[in-house]
């Protein structure tokens, strides 16, 4: 059974507001692994654990199809309003029991979603659902490998990250470390013969403080810490806000740059 941690209305607004889009860079990875392995043509991709939509609408303009897919009904509500292409399409379901035919789909991917599945029942499916040779494609990044940056004389603020995860990692579980493993278990449970994971791809991202104060309040660790104490979450907000004063970074509208390492575990179903 997949986690449910993101079902709010409030969390998945913040959650469409903060979150970032997957980068190029890991797009471009998986569309030429699935153009190597499977060929075209793209007619259906299926974006599990999809949220409000970010992976989905990139996946977009390269498949006949994309199809969200998530447990969280607010998740998707959100998703439906965001403008998008004509041939994307969401649906309610867990990633371990999918509504598509056997062999009928393309792509099945996940952004920083895959840890919150059931992995082997969710590779169970993933199996029946790709054609021969369709691709699995789960990305994301490790929190514990993120930089923070400002570019006007403050530098390095990565400190101030750094006491940002300290402060929610109590609020944490194990599937929180099965993502910063890079998926290792997920990667090592996948059966087909052809898998592989891709690291250390450098992306930087430009984003205001506001907008960063959102990012962090978009997590799972930090609502789980808001529900357990929210004058305590709300302090720590107001701290790191402080916290950049301190550092030189006088204004909510400054720009910073967070600094991240992707990784895509990719694998292709045989023939």
């Amino acid at each position: 059974m997949s986690f449910r941690l993101f079902e709010g209305k409030e969390h998945a607004d913040i959650y469409q507001k903060y979150r970032f889009d997957p980068p190029d860079e890991v797009k471009s990875i998986i569309l030429s692994y699935l153009d190597k392995k499977k060929g075209k043509p793209h007619v259906l991709a299926v974006d599990l654990g999809c949220g409000t939509g970010q992976n989905t609408r990139v996946l977009a303009p390269h498949f006949q199809e994309v199809v969200g897919i998530d447990v969280s009904e607010a998740q998707l509500a959100v998703a439906r309003r965001v403008p998008g292409s004509p041939n994307i399409t969401y649906r309610a379901s867990p990633a371990e029991d999918l509504p598509f035919e056997d062999g009928s789909v393309d792509l099945v991917t996940a952004a920083s979603a895959a840890h919150w599945f059931n992995a082997d029942a969710f590779l169970k499916e993933a199996e029946r659902v790709l054609k021969p040779r369709g691709c699995i494609a789960l990305l994301g990044y490790s929190t514990t490998t993120c930089e923070l940056h400002c570019n006007n004389g403050t530098g390095d603020l990565t400190e101030v990250l750094t006491e940002v995860w300290d402060c929610l990692m109590p609020y944490g579980n194990k599937q929180v470390e099965v993502s910063n493993s890079m998926l290792q278990e997920i990667l090592e449970a996948i059966r087909f013969p052809e898998k592989e994971r891709v690291e250390n791809i450098a992306v930087k991202t430009r984003l205001s403080v506001c907008d960063f104060l959102g990012y962090v309040q978009s997590f799972s660790m930090y609502q789980a810490y808001s529900k357990a104490d929210p004058e305590a979450a709300k302090t720590m907000i107001q701290r790191i806000q402080q916290r950049f004063l301190e550092m030189g970074v006088s204004s909510a509208e400054k720009e910073l740059e967070i600094w991240q390492k992707y990784f895509c575990v990719l694998a292709s179903k045989p023939e």
